[in-house]
């Protein structure tokens, strides 16, 4: 039962980087590494970080 509810919460974060991902201009594929808990802070960080260089322009 527990792989269940690891691949709904897997599911329902990976669904919103794949549209969100090409607006930092990262390969909607990487949206795949949001199933390690690790991969989606480091993708959450590093569109954090695009966002603060678009801000600056």
């Amino acid at each position: 039962m527990s792989g269940f509810w690891w691949l709904a919460i897997s599911a329902l974060t990976i669904i919103p980087m794949v549209k969100l991902l090409p607006f930092f201009g990262i390969n909607k594929y990487w949206a795949a590494v949001a199933v390690v808990p690790v991969g989606t802070v480091g993708l959450l960080w590093y569109m954090a970080v695009k966002l603060q260089e678009l801000e600056k322009r």
